[in-house]
């Protein structure tokens, strides 16, 4: 494997947090003088080739995303028939959110047990979650909160309207009988269609 597809494989895996030079430097091993040439070489892939993806620097962290021209497309996959629901994945990642917030996703993984990168992001697209900042710590890791649109969706007039809970670190939401859904007291795992209404990409 050659090294433009293991910072690929990193920068993939990483997701919306993305990775600094320093975790890319130490991740790979690679020389950090030329650290920065391997990453033009691989934003200039995504130039050259017709990918859905590009390299883009935020605050000196690298991150992964998709081309502005193909948000509509992308669009459609969230507010398509077939995805109005929310799942089960991402109710137990909504509880621990609410629960724990401001968390990260290391945080969430740690208690689900599995990875959750893509249920975050379709969460913040139904406006369900918000990056609140990032924390103070090694990595800088984003932090996850809930939203009003959140409040709104189960019925709460604020966050101390949440029922009472167990310490979430001691409860295994994979294998529990718990069922999320039931802790906000919503009526139903339809996702409001004001929640998938999402702004252009600019």
């Amino acid at each position: 494997m050659n090294n433009l597809s293991q910072l690929e494989a990193l920068l993939f895996v990483a997701g919306d947090e993305g990775l600094s030079m320093n975790d890319l430097v130490q991740a790979t091993g690679f020389d950090r003088a030329a650290m920065p040439h391997l990453l033009e070489q691989l934003g200039e892939r995504y130039h050259q080739v017709e990918s859905g993806l590009t390299l883009r620097l935020d605050q000196e962290r690298y991150v992964l995303v998709t081309k502005p021209a193909l948000g509509p497309v992308v669009n459609r996959l969230f507010v398509s028939p077939v995805n109005d629901k929310l799942t089960q994945p991402q109710l137990e990642t909504l509880v621990i959110v609410a629960y724990q917030q401001p968390t990260t996703r290391v945080e969430i993984e740690q208690i689900r047990g599995v990875s959750s990168a893509g249920t975050l992001q379709k969460l913040l697209l139904y406006r369900l979650i918000a990056v609140g900042g990032r924390r103070d710590e090694i990595g800088r890791p984003l932090e996850y909160v809930t939203t009003p649109e959140f409040l709104d969706y189960f019925g709460l007039e604020n966050l101390k309207d949440l029922p009472d809970l167990p310490d979430i670190a001691e409860l295994n939401l994979a294998d529990s009988e718990l069922d999320p859904q039931d802790l906000f007291q919503a009526s139903s795992t339809e996702v409001p269609s004001k929640l998938t209404e999402k702004e252009e990409n600019s």
